[in-house]
């Protein structure tokens, strides 16, 4: 096994790789189920089976004209998603202690199923449907608890920022994806408008649970364990290199694979060290239960909050205003085809959380977060105040303007806080209350995804596109709160974002610099490991046996 590239001047391997690609599968299920719901409530065989009609002979004789989702059911089929996923990351963080994070993402799709079949085989009783969706919001939840989580435990530091921003990546992708399909579904006659968009959502919790078994546990929690054997070992894949051949007693490879693990054992064995010692120097402090949460000592209560209030403020943002009541909102500005709009919508949140991932690898987490807020303000200032202005239904200017701006905000937030949130989460943790911090932070995303989801329908109707002022508001203070409270996390492995939050010497504000001790700050710190990675290069020799490769270096 060989790397795929060198960043940093250390290894990262395929298996690197497909940690982010096939574990995002989680975030693709939550966007999918997210972006469906807002094309599914306006087709008219679904609104002839669940919404409120005028009566008919048969189902086929209703006139769908005459169909109407009341704001309490319209609000209740949307946010009941949100109720099984603000139970499923609190129930998912146990499961993900006692069996490992890979399992308990297996199980977590099987629940997932169990909602989708629910959802599928309702006929014409809309609290079924509703139930499904607080069934397979169960296994949503507890996936986005713990797919952040294992990503930021298994990617090596050089690309833990891309690493869980995929996650936000393939929430998106799910979006779009869940938009095209209703897009074409809706030409099909009877249930099969509806159904077959569900119908395709059991491919997502196969490639999940089935790929997952091919991709190695957390170093972090092996190590938890005292299995070190194999958190070595699965250190030693992601980054494209085996293990010590004596510590696990395999034969030895070709002379060239051989010296390639010898070279890079020195790497490994520092990595499984800084693991080990935080371990145990945070098994004397308990055994990481709930009430520890909301410790003061060592900022572990400084950063649930943080976690929390995060998480609660990238639904504040107002995203989900858009992706949930999308296609009702862009009917209302007189488009004709808001199937199509909520397709460009989408397209945009796609292509800019791919941006997102560049983002947040070359500009840190703090100073993204920030002026993704003052970004996302600015142009819901300019929804809210054209939508109240003017009619957008009587004013084309007005209603394309509004787009415009819905898509700036978009642009901004898939780039910074849709992606940023799920980092945050995964690197700010202690080990021994990362699952439980990690899936309180989480409820909080999906309190208020419900709160919103639900009263939005009733907020709307009482004040119309002034809504945009609120969030506007909301995203101004989440960037405050980052400013004064977030520290600068990136470059530094997850033990030494813990040694910065209890450096009483360091602020969030001047976190950017911190480094730990033997080095005068956050670059020398970088070139300092550069040079001593650098004196484990590894010579590829050639397969003729007398040609030297140089190392290739990003």
């Amino acid at each position: 096994m060989a790397p795929v590239t060198y960043i940093d001047g250390v290894p990262i391997g395929a298996t690197a790789i497909l940690v982010a690609l096939i574990s995002s599968m989680g975030g693709f299920m939550f966007g999918y189920d997210t972006g469906q719901i807002s094309d599914i409530l306006i087709m008219e065989d679904f609104k002839r089976r669940f919404a409120e009609c005028a009566p008919a002979a048969s189902l086929e004789l209703i006139d769908v004209s005459t169909c109407s989702f009341s704001t309490v059911r319209s609000g209740c089929i949307v946010a009941f998603l949100s109720i099984g996923t603000l139970l499923g990351c609190l129930f998912g963080a146990p499961v993900s202690e006692v069996f490992g994070r890979r399992y308990a993402m297996v199980a977590e799709c099987c629940v997932f199923f169990v909602g989708e079949v629910i959802q599928i085989t309702s006929s014409q009783h809309w609290v079924q449907y509703a139930i499904g969706r607080i069934v397979t919001g169960l296994g949503i939840g507890a996936l986005s608890a713990a797919v952040p989580m294992y990503q930021a435990e298994t990617s090596p530091s050089q690309i833990r920022g891309p690493v869980n921003a995929m996650y936000q990546f393939f929430v998106t992708f799910g979006i779009l994806m869940a938009y095209c399909i209703s897009t074409g579904s809706r030409e099909l006659e009877g249930a099969g408008q509806w159904r077959l968009v569900l119908g395709l959502g059991f491919c997502w919790p196969t490639i999940l649970a089935i790929g997952i078994q091919f991709l190695p546990e957390s170093p972090r929690w092996l190590a938890t364990k005292g299995r070190d054997e194999e958190a070595r070992r699965s250190i030693a894949r992601v980054r494209g290199v085996t293990g010590n051949s004596g510590v696990f007693k395999i034969s030895k490879g070709s002379e060239k694979e051989d010296a390639l693990k010898e070279r890079w054992n020195g790497l490994i064995d520092r990595e499984l060290e800084e693991i080990r010692s935080t371990i145990e120097y945070e098994s004397h402090l308990g055994t990481g239960t709930w009430i520890d949460c909301f410790r003061p000592q060592n900022k572990i209560l400084y950063r649930t909050l943080l976690g929390m209030a995060i998480q609660t403020f990238q639904q504040l943002t107002g995203a989900n205003y858009f992706f949930y009541y999308g296609a009702t909102i862009f009917g209302s500005v007189g488009l004709s085809d808001s199937f199509i709009t909520q397709i460009i919508l989408g397209a945009v949140n796609f292509v800019c959380t791919f941006f997102g991932l560049i983002v947040f690898q070359k500009f840190g987490r703090r100073w993204p977060l920030i002026l993704g807020g003052l970004w996302q303000s600015a142009w819901l200032f300019v929804f809210g105040a054209m939508g109240t202005a003017l009619d957008p239904t009587e004013s084309k200017i007005a209603g394309q303007i509004m787009i415009l701006a819905s898509c700036m905000f978009i642009l901004g937030f898939a780039s910074t806080w849709a992606p940023g949130a799920w980092v945050i989460i995964g690197e700010t943790f202690p080990m021994r209350t990362r699952a439980k911090q990690s899936a309180l932070a989480t409820a909080s995303n999906w309190l208020w995804n419900f709160l919103l989801a639900f009263f939005t329908p009733f907020i709307t109707k009482a004040i119309k596109f002034q809504y945009g002022f609120v969030f506007a508001a909301c995203n101004l203070m989440g960037a405050l709160i980052v400013y004064f409270f977030l520290y600068e996390s990136a470059g530094l492995t997850l033990e030494a974002v813990e040694m910065m939050y209890n450096d009483p010497n360091c602020h969030a504000w001047s976190s950017a610099t911190w480094a730990p001790a033997g080095y005068k700050d956050r670059a020398d710190m970088t070139s300092q490991i550069n040079k001593e990675n650098n004196k484990e290069t590894v010579e590829h020799v050639s397969d003729a046996g007398s040609d030297v490769a140089q190392e290739h270096r990003i």
